[in-house]
Parts: structure tokens; sequence; C-alpha cells
């Protein structure tokens, strides 16, 4: 039996997230999951691969506020309105995407660009942008925010248990940014779940998540190492990706809660992986 164990949200894109024991999902993801990003003078993302410090930011939502705080200092916050209002537009890049999105403010601009020593711009993404996922695996034309490319990333806890066991480290969560953390069954069950049920909503896995370098970065120092994608590649490889988790795309939207049941409606024939170790 499979039942959700933990579940993540990131406001801000590559910004530490948060846990929560309930969630509302919305078309594009659980809520408030990575509406927010930062972007370069030019208006194209910014993240830990090209700004690997940017995981030492914290996020919380309190007092109907979203809060970011440096790790080293919890007393040096910035406080933003959990739904933004501006009007300057603008036009901002993910990966190959374009969307439309607002700048946030003045304030979250330079406070952003001070602790990061880079210019840049915090972007909230509005309601009226309807952000597509890639073609080749939507079902009808399901939406995500400004995630790398899927509105829900989920993954088993006996997969990180597997993978632990094979690193001389343990790593938590952090490296692996899921939104749905689930127990019960074998390593990488998720890899398989093609068509899923929590309550009364019907979820897709649609494409195994392809890790980066981010994985590599520790979240508390971000110092690069070569652990976990090092040990994954051994047995996770396809085509010379890594892969860790499952996309997942959603029906209709709805609550779900730790400790909710997972039904699956529908499986996949298992992955072939090539061994490189």
């Amino acid at each position: 039996m499979y039942s959700i164990s933990q579940l993540f949200i990131f406001p801000i894109k590559s910004l530490g997230g948060f846990e929560v024991s309930s969630a509302y999902i919305t078309d594009r993801g659980l809520q408030f999951d990575r509406r927010w990003m930062l972007v370069d003078e030019c208006n194209v993302f910014l993240s830990q691969r090209n700004c690997p410090q940017m995981c030492l930011f914290q996020t919380a939502i309190q007092n109907n506020q979203l809060v970011v705080y440096s790790k080293n200092n919890i007393q040096d916050q910035l406080l933003l309105d959990l739904h933004p209002v501006s009007f300057e537009f603008c036009k901002v890049k993910v990966w190959e995407d374009e969307c439309e999105a607002i700048f946030v403010s003045d304030k979250a601009d330079q406070w952003f660009s001070e602790k990061l020593a880079k210019a840049c711009r915090l972007v909230f993404m509005p309601d009226s942008e309807k952000r597509q996922v890639d073609s080749l695996y939507a079902h009808k034309n399901e939406l995500t925010s400004f995630s790398d490319g899927y509105p829900i990333l989920m993954i088993g806890q006996a997969s990180l248990d597997d993978l632990n066991s094979r690193l001389k480290q343990p790593l938590s969560w952090d490296r692996f940014r899921p939104n749905i953390v689930f127990t019960g069954g074998l390593p990488y069950d998720e890899d398989t779940m093609e068509h899923i049920r929590i309550n009364s909503m019907r979820f897709y896995g649609v494409k195994l998540c392809s890790r980066c370098i981010i994985t590599s970065i520790d979240q508390n120092t971000a110092v690069k190492g070569k652990e976990p994608n090092q040990t994954l590649a051994a047995y996770r490889t396809i085509n010379n990706n890594i892969y860790f988790g499952q996309n997942m795309l959603l029906q209709t939207p709805g609550v779900v809660e730790v400790g909710n049941k997972i039904e699956i409606i529908n499986k996949t024939e298992p992955f072939i992986f090539q061994k490189n170790g």
C-alpha cells in the first residue's frame, strides 16, 4: 500500500522550500509552488545551476505573507505579498519557454541583488499566464508554473533509502526537491506509475525526472560535490541522462494530505537502465 508521507512547496524557483501537512493542488501544481522566480538582466531565469548560492535562502509562508530569509541569519528577512499586484509586465525565459510575468518590487530586486552579489529581479507568474507543459507529454494541454517543465514531482521514500544505502553520506530530500513523497512498495516504484488516484484526483506519470548538477550542491553550504550524481549514474542512466523521480500531471484540482492513500490505476513496463559501474 502506498501513502503520502511528505509534501513540499518551493515558492521561489531554486530557493529552499518548506514542508506542509496538506496542500491545495491547482491547475499548475501545488498552490504557490514556483510562482516566483529570479531573472537576470536579460530576463532569463536564474537557478542553482549558475548561481549555487541561491540554495542558502529559505522560504516560508507566515501571516499570509511569503517570507524569504538567509539560512545563515534567520533575522535577515524579506516579506512579500502572496498575491502580488503590479502593472509592470515583462517577458521572461524559462529554458525554451517565454512566459509573461510581473516584476514584484524594487525592494525585492535590491534585496536579492545585494545578497547574491548579482544584478537580478524577482518576478511572479500571474494567473493570466498559461504556460503549457511539453506537448510531447501532455494529455490535455496541462499547465505548469516556473518549474523546469512539469507541475508535480513525486518520489518514493524507498527510492531515497536505496540511494542512501549506496552512499557514504546519506542525503535528505532537499537535494531532490520533490513535491510529493510516498511510502510503501519497492524502490523506484514511481517509475512505472502511469495513472494513479489520490482521493478523487487523477494523476499521470509522464516523464522520469532528469537530474542535473543541483542534486550535487550541498544545500547548506552551496558547495558542489560529485554525489549523488556519480552513484546514480552507475545504475539510473538512459542515453547519458540520470533519472530520479517521476514528473506528474493532474486532471483536476483538489486537496492532498499527508496520510492519503495512493491507488494505482495503471502501470507501465519498467525502464531499462544502463549499467555504468
